[in-house]
């Protein structure tokens, strides 16, 4: 008769309580390791920045610059304009002038106009000449986009004279008689910054 032998497990509790002690360690590690992550030292810190764009204001004054009656052969009118840059930025003008012939009698191209920065005073006349030539031709610099000959530069924030001075030169013909036109200055300003 054959007996068989069964050989017993050896310790079977203190296996159970090496697996439950694993199994307890690596929970209480998990646990720990989230602790220590949670008593972590920590900083932030945030920068910021505002940015407001400049103006390019340019404005004239007066409004209307010049209004003659009863002008005879000979006359000479004088008057101030004043340009002006109350934008926050640096700029450059140009003027261009356009002038009426509704009459079809070109008094426009008759009279002369002459230009000039305020040098001493308006009154004296004495500045640089910017133009001279007919009315209805006057210009100063050039309106087109960039720094062109004869443009004018104004700072944030000032002004400067410019000094006017119309003529209906002796000698102009009876045919213009009772003549009319209206003289529009226009003015053009554009950013220096950034725009040779």
């Amino acid at each position: 008769m054959n007996e068989t032998t069964y050989a017993a497990h050896p310790h079977p509790r203190r296996r159970r309580r090496f697996v439950a002690l694993l199994f307890l360690a690596l929970v209480s590690g998990t646990f720990g390791a989230g602790a220590l992550s949670l008593a972590l030292y920590t900083s932030t810190s945030t920068a910021s920045g505002s940015f407001t764009s400049g103006t390019i204001v340019l404005g004239t004054s007066p409004s209307t610059l010049f209004t003659v009656t009863a002008l005879m052969p000979g006359d000479t009118v004088d008057a101030t304009l004043a340009v002006s840059n109350t934008g926050t930025a640096q700029l450059r003008y140009a003027m261009t002038t356009s002038a009426t012939n509704a009459d079809t009698k070109e008094l426009r191209d008759q009279l002369t106009m002459t230009i000039k920065d305020q040098g001493t005073s308006c009154a004296a006349f004495d500045g640089t000449t910017l133009f001279s030539g007919a009315l209805s031709a006057g210009a100063i610099g050039d309106p087109d986009q960039g720094a062109q000959a004869g443009d004018r530069t104004l700072d944030a924030a000032t002004s400067e004279d410019l000094c006017f001075r119309v003529t209906l030169p002796s000698g102009t013909g009876n045919a213009f008689q009772g003549s009319t036109t209206t003289a529009t200055f226009t003015f053009d300003a554009e950013q220096t910054a950034n725009n040779p």
